[in-house]
């Protein structure tokens, strides 16, 4: 602290008390950390070493390809699953030492949700909502309440194996926020819908995300870029990236371009041009052309066409795929 050109330095007894006063001012802001996370299956290992924290509202995206570790993570976050290692906090009890009390503050809704289909909408909630041991004069209001914010009040009487698959996840997510959770766990919350019920579905995850933290687990890159405000990426049973959905964009790097003449070179004359690794054949007019270096590639392009007279009508970059920004990522974390 300075006082005019004099420095002030608080006394070495006072700088406990200010820890503590402070570091309880940033978990008034968390509803979930994990600490140190690692779990082994019989001789090998599915994490290592996972630490992150989640904000009480918003959306984080927990990334990961198939077999990467991200469901082991989950599991453990839920309570599904002892971790071998490490520490999971929910609104600051420890899971694994009260997970009664931690489990009240979580909704989950696994990938395939668990529904009874012979049940109406409005007898399986309420069957959720006395097993999330809401209060029994509770029970009437957290139902309606759910089925209003998930847009199912008008199929409240409709047996669930009757409804579409769209709605049927509303419900699954219904379920999940029945007892008004702080945090929802949602995993792969659009598989095996339409682009209109995605829509849809997204729209809700983010109307929930307002209230409350949600976890969006996925493996779907266009999911996580529509629906989240930070992303966790896990690779190799390792965090391999932590970051906002801006910083995330920035490891998508251009690697190819989308370009059309209106009289075009042959291939070979877009190949001998310096950076330019590949190029395919779309159509007779139209190529896609991949880059290794450097980056005002395209810019060289532009001029060529309008030196050589190849009548440029557009160009745009392409991102580089899911699966490369893994691979990168993860042998960045290796270094």
């Amino acid at each position: 602290m300075h006082t005019g050109d004099k420095c002030f330095t608080y006394p070495p007894m006072v700088m406990p008390f200010l820890n503590k006063f402070y570091g309880l001012i940033m978990k008034e802001e968390t509803i979930v950390e994990a600490r140190h996370l690692s779990h082994r299956y019989a001789a090998q290992w599915a994490i290592r070493d996972i630490n992150f924290e989640i904000s009480r509202k918003g959306i984080l995206g927990l990334l990961g390809s198939n077999g990467a570790g991200k469901s082991t993570t989950m599991n453990i976050i839920c309570g599904v699953l002892n971790q071998t290692e490490g520490e999971v906090f929910i609104n600051g009890i420890n899971l694994r030492k009260d997970p009664v009390a931690a489990k009240k503050f979580i909704g989950f809704l696994p990938q395939r949700p668990p529904l009874y289909a012979e049940l109406s909408v409005d007898e399986y909630l309420t069957y959720c909502a006395r097993l999330r041991m809401v209060e029994p004069r509770e029970v009437r209001k957290a139902v309606d309440a759910a089925e209003a914010k998930c847009g199912i009040t008008h199929f409240k009487k409709r047996l669930i194996g009757n409804l579409s698959g769209g709605y049927q996840q509303r419900v699954g997510i219904a379920q999940a926020i029945v007892h008004e959770p702080l945090f929802v766990v949602l995993d792969e919350p659009t598989n095996g819908l339409d682009p209109v019920q995605i829509v849809e579905v997204r729209h809700l995850i983010k109307e929930i995300a307002m209230e409350r933290a949600v976890l969006l687990s996925t493996h779907i890159l266009p999911e996580v870029q529509a629906t989240c405000d930070e992303i966790r990426m896990i690779e190799h049973g390792r965090m391999v990236f932590s970051g906002t959905m801006d910083e995330f964009n920035n490891y998508m790097e251009p690697c190819s371009f989308l370009v059309t003449f209106g009289n075009p070179p042959l291939p070979e004359e877009l190949k001998n041009v310096e950076g330019i690794s590949e190029v395919e054949v779309l159509t007779p007019q139209q190529f896609r052309v991949f880059f290794v270096a450097p980056a005002d590639i395209t810019r060289q392009v532009v001029d060529l066409s309008v030196v050589k007279g190849w009548q440029l009508e557009e160009i745009t970059l392409e991102r580089e795929s899911l699966d490369t920004i893994f691979a990168r990522l993860s042998k960045n974390s290796k270094v």
